[in-house]
């Protein structure tokens, strides 16, 4: 069983309430256990000095930005947080939460998590949550592609500063959030007050025995075309279009050796254009189904659920990706997974 400690990935463009947020939710019952990795830029650590009362066990990271110069940093500090942990150094934190620069791309500091190989069997990432400024939120979107691609990679987004708008200015942030990312939720919050069970326990736990969270952490229906509605993004969303997200479904058992070869020479040509790929394989002759999670270049281990969590027993496959064609990354895949095996000798 599984005894790997959730980490919850806090991300979000500068300014936009990550760092009240999360105070809001370390004051709340259900966090008190929570280890915080800060990242900031700059020779004043201010969010660190915020923080601080909130939670015993808070390591800052300034000295460069976590997507880029401080990945080993990153490493390091969870190892080394690790074992404090187990030599009672601090309390017995039973949760981290990394809170990101506001520059920073999410997808690097998740590889982290999983290349490191030990690293890999003390956490588990249990989910990416972004903010998003209700108040500048859109002119983010437009100007700053760094946004776009935290909202792209959420588990969940939290509309922050929704007091100083309108309700129309609202809905139409999220609008473009849900087309950007129809499988995150989005709550709002005011003043950084909100129900801490929307952000905690939304990933995959291979310790349970049961995931009735696996549909929603994929949400496939979320990226299936609806005949004759067209998408919003093909209406002149500016750059959103670089970023699309779509689904692949095998209604029959498939071949679990094809599907990972055609992966991983999917990785090998565009990794880099990979933001996520996530999906549950019914592989044939095999009774329990398979969870795979890709971040660009990094196909994380793959797991094997106890049992199905649902009736639902087809291969769902989720992708998001960046400048690449949808028909063709699926033409690429169901090509490896149909192929005709060469005969013997």
């Amino acid at each position: 069983m599984s005894r790997a400690i959730p980490v919850t990935l806090l991300t979000g463009y500068l300014g936009s309430g990550k760092t009240t947020l999360l105070t809001r939710l370390l004051a709340h019952p259900d966090l008190h256990n929570t280890a915080v990795l800060v990242n900031e830029l700059g020779e004043i650590a201010i969010d660190h000095d915020l923080l601080v009362r909130a939670t015993e066990s808070i390591v800052l990271l300034d000295r460069g930005c976590l997507c880029c110069a401080l990945r080993t940093d990153l490493a390091q500090q969870l190892d080394d947080l690790y074992t404090r942990r187990m030599r009672k150094d601090i309390p017995a934190f039973d949760r981290v939460v990394i809170e990101t620069t506001g520059l920073a791309d999410p997808a690097p500091i998740l590889q982290t998590l999983v290349a490191e190989p030990i690293l890999a069997t003390l956490y588990r990432l249990d989910g990416v949550v972004t903010t998003a400024d209700a108040q500048l939120g859109e002119q983010t979107l437009d100007a700053h592609f760094e946004s776009l691609k935290q909202a792209a990679l959420a588990d969940r987004i939290v509309l922050t500063k929704i007091d100083l708008v309108d309700d129309a200015r609202i809905a139409r942030l999220e609008a473009r959030l849900h087309e950007l990312n129809p499988a995150a939720p989005i709550a709002r919050a005011a003043g950084g007050a909100i129900d801490p069970a929307f952000l905690i326990d939304i990933g995959v736990n291979p310790a349970r025995s049961q995931n009735p969270g696996l549909d929603q952490w994929l949400r496939t229906e979320r990226y299936l075309p609806i005949p004759g509605k067209p998408s919003a993004l093909s209406r002149g969303a500016r750059h959103d279009e670089r970023i699309r997200s779509f689904a692949l479904l095998f209604d029959a058992p498939i071949s679990g050796t094809r599907l990972w070869q055609a992966l991983e020479a999917l990785i090998e040509r565009s990794g880099d254009k990979l933001l996520r790929v996530k999906g549950i394989v019914n592989v044939t002759g095999q009774a329990q189904p398979k969870v795979i999670h890709i971040v660009q270049h990094v196909l994380y281990p793959v797991l094997s659920l106890p049992a199905w969590p649902s009736e639902d027993r087809r291969t769902r496959l989720v992708f998001i990706v960046r400048d690449l064609e949808p028909a063709e990354v699926i033409a690429h895949v169901r090509r490896g997974v149909d192929a005709t095996p060469p005969p013997p000798g």
